[in-house]
């Protein structure tokens, strides 16, 4: 029987407090309180699109709103990288290609262990669902830096930035739910190097 790939992390330091808790083999249950509604709505989503059981709670203890979508992102990423383990079996490549409504998103993810992220987002407006965009932009970033992958995230249009983001966050997911799915004729990593 495979280990199970759950893991948990705690990030704690003068500005937030976040654990966070995943399974990547779960079934989508979420439980996300960090006090930043669309950040809850959009790491809800990941865990759905996903497959990935995400419990993660997140309080701000300076009251900056970019601290702690950065911190969220940090842990959210790091915890996920952690439950992967080695990655032995994996498929490691995964993609997806996402609409809502008149927004288009792609992501192509390779969960090798270097890290490089493309983000193109094309938002437009200075706050979306009372979050400042910059901060939006970096809760992306960091989670997709702090994943030790290679990550390409495009929205090829749209009008609507809350459709745009979540649009690439849902292609996030379902790559990644591809990316971490197991490979039954696969034995050990999915390198011609023989490590990731």
């Amino acid at each position: 029987m495979a280990a199970a790939r759950k893991a948990r992390i705690e990030r704690v330091t003068k500005e937030t407090a976040v654990t966070v808790q995943v399974n990547i083999d779960g079934t989508g249950k979420t439980s996300v309180r960090t006090g930043l509604s669309f950040i809850d709505h959009l790491i809800t989503s990941i865990g759905k699109h996903a497959m990935i059981d995400i419990m993660l709670n997140g309080k701000s203890n300076d009251g900056i709103v970019h601290h702690l979508a950065e911190d969220v992102a940090i842990a959210l990423a790091q915890t996920i990288d952690k439950a992967l383990g080695d990655r032995a079996k994996i498929m490691r490549f995964g993609y997806a290609l996402i609409p809502m409504d008149e927004a288009l998103a792609y992501v192509s993810i390779d969960l090798v262990k270097r890290q490089y992220h493309k983000v193109e987002l094309k938002l437009t407006r200075d706050s979306i669902e009372g979050m400042p965009r910059e901060d939006l932009e970096h809760f992306v970033r960091s989670l997709v830096q702090n994943l030790n992958a290679c990550t390409h995230m495009i929205v090829q249009y749209g009008d609507n930035d809350h459709h745009k983001v979540e649009a690439a966050l849902k292609a996030f997911a379902v790559a990644l739910r591809m990316a971490t799915g197991i490979d039954s004729r696969r034995k050990g990593v999915p390198s011609t190097k023989g490590a990731m």
